[in-house]
């Protein structure tokens, strides 16, 4: 029939690719990656979003373009720290951060002074919306979402573990370990900010990146029932050109919603949709590069324990042997 066959591949069916040839320089590039990007995350360090530094964040737009100079000259004689200003959006539309000022009281007149400022500046202009965390809060919402990223590694592990065999538990885990080092060395460098929609994004790519590697897990451990005689590494090059359509496709699928997010959904979506573009296709590539080669090398001769070694045949004596 006409639709009995998929009428477009991504990747060819009967590829032979053979992508363990190239493990080593996989892992070590990658772990050159993850190390930059923990040393990013201390220096110049992570740009912390109200949620984990505490502070006040007043967005306000202007009837026409606004004037920053002018803003941040009238602000800056408010004697409330250090005011950042800046666009936000379009034009008319402004972004101002302030540091934490104390208790409920003194972060209502701290806005109350913004605004009359503002108002002096530019009349007209509107406060759209106003958010204020505190200093322990912020601690709290930290040290939180810190252990809501552990919790989650280690219950993807015992996931793995359970339904395979430790070798496999391991690869996903040093994986995702170094995928997770990643994409807080992609916040680090892009300025993006560390807060709660970004943390809820990588808890995304950690869900999706598992799958993703337990699907390549599936295909190998079918095929070492299937292939009992086949060499480990020629068996996971086998299971990964298998695998690859599918791979590439929820792939595909994933970026497809991502992406118009982080070019058209605004600067309130752009932070996360932009994280979620990075994960997914560092999940992708670690899947084939960095998952299949540590696993590989935990498992070479360990995974066949219950192929039976052939036993040679006795040499017996010729009838006319004495």
């Amino acid at each position: 029939m006409f639709l009995s066959r998929p009428l477009f591949r991504l990747f060819p069916d009967d590829s032979k690719i053979p992508f363990m040839r190239g493990r080593r320089f996989g892992i070590a590039f990658s772990i050159i990656l993850s190390v930059l990007s923990l040393v990013l995350a201390f220096y110049p360090g992570m740009e912390k979003g109200i949620d984990f530094r505490g502070g006040i964040i007043m967005e306000v737009r202007t009837p026409a373009a606004a004037n920053l100079a002018a803003i941040r000259s009238g602000v800056s004689g408010l004697d409330l720290g250090d005011v950042g200003v800046q666009e936000f959006g379009d034009a008319s539309t402004v972004l101002l951060r302030l540091p934490v000022q104390g208790d409920e009281a003194a972060t209502q007149n701290a806005v109350n002074r913004i605004r009359a400022t503002l108002e002096q500046i530019t009349p007209g202009t509107r406060l759209l919306r106003t958010e204020a965390v505190g200093n322990r809060v912020s601690a709290e919402l930290f040290t939180g979402s810190l252990i809501a990223l552990g919790v989650s590694m280690l219950a993807m592990m015992a996931y793995i573990w359970f339904r395979f065999e430790w070798q496999f538990a391991i690869g996903a885990i040093v994986t995702l370990l170094l995928e997770t080092t990643k994409v807080v060395g992609f916040l680090a460098v892009t300025r993006i900010e560390f807060n709660l929609t970004t943390v809820a994004a990588v808890l995304t790519i950690i869900g999706f990146s598992v799958n993703d590697k337990v699907v390549v897990y599936d295909r190998v451990r079918e095929n070492l029932r299937k292939y009992k005689a086949m060499p480990l590494e020629a068996l996971i090059d086998r299971s990964i050109n298998e695998t690859m359509n599918r791979t590439l496709g929820t792939s595909m699928t994933l970026l497809l919603s991502a992406l118009p997010l982080a070019l058209f959904g605004g600067d309130a979506l752009a932070g996360f949709a932009w994280t979620m573009v990075f994960g997914i296709v560092a999940s992708t590539s670690s899947s084939i590069f960095i998952a299949a080669p540590i696993l590989l090398h935990l498992g070479e001769n360990k995974l066949r324990r219950g192929v039976e070694a052939p036993v040679a045949k006795p040499i017996t004596a010729g009838k006319g042997a004495g």
